[in-house]
């Protein structure tokens, strides 16, 4: 069984801010099967499906983002989970928007998401989709994170929003080596 959990915050209040890219990239794989996360369980809302032929759960913690390991840990530990099983989408400030990058293992990068998630997890070693929100160093980091994402910002990302589906596809069929040789390197056009 795999787990794959898109990160954001619960609340309209929080609706299209960059802190919520993981919740709309999910909203892409969760069109594109035609379902819905119609459950709620361990304070987090989720749905369970038949993906390439493997049951995979997709979730949304229903916490704030700073105790999104709280949720994974509780699902992990019910669904009898393994660590190499997961996949977190999350945003990454570190990168340009519209591109993303596929990681095994690190740092949270400051991500409080991220290091919830590895102190509940006790390692560093899940993977992740990290989608870039690029990071202004003019504004604090919490008002940014938590800011709606200009127009011309969100047409880049819907480009990478429409390859999620296709990624979490791929990670369910193959190898996370594969997977990163496979989309790491990928470039948005129209960041350059």
């Amino acid at each position: 069984m795999k787990l794959i959990v898109g990160l954001g915050n619960i609340g309209k209040e929080y609706d299209n801010t960059r802190h919520n890219i993981g919740f709309n990239a999910l909203d892409h794989v969760l069109n594109k099967y035609g379902i819905d996360v119609d459950k709620n369980k361990f304070d987090g809302y989720y749905t369970k499906t038949i993906i390439n032929n493997e049951q995979v759960i997709l979730l949304k913690p229903a916490k704030y983002m700073n105790l999104s390991g709280e949720v994974v840990r509780k699902y992990v530990d019910f669904f009898k989970i393994e660590i190499d099983d997961i996949l977190i989408i999350s945003d990454d400030l570190d990168q340009e928007v519209g591109n993303f990058k596929l990681k095994q293992k690190g740092s949270s990068g400051g991500h409080n998401g991220l290091k919830d998630i590895e102190r509940h997890l006790g390692t560093d070693k899940y993977k992740r989709l990290k989608i870039g929100i690029s990071n202004n160093k003019y504004m604090d980091t919490k008002d940014y994170v938590l800011g709606k994402i200009p127009k011309e910002d969100q047409e880049k990302l819907e480009k990478i929003y429409e390859l999620v589906p296709s990624i979490v596809e791929d990670f369910i069929k193959y190898d996370f080596d594969t997977l990163m040789s496979r989309y790491n390197g990928y470039k948005n056009t129209d960041n350059n």
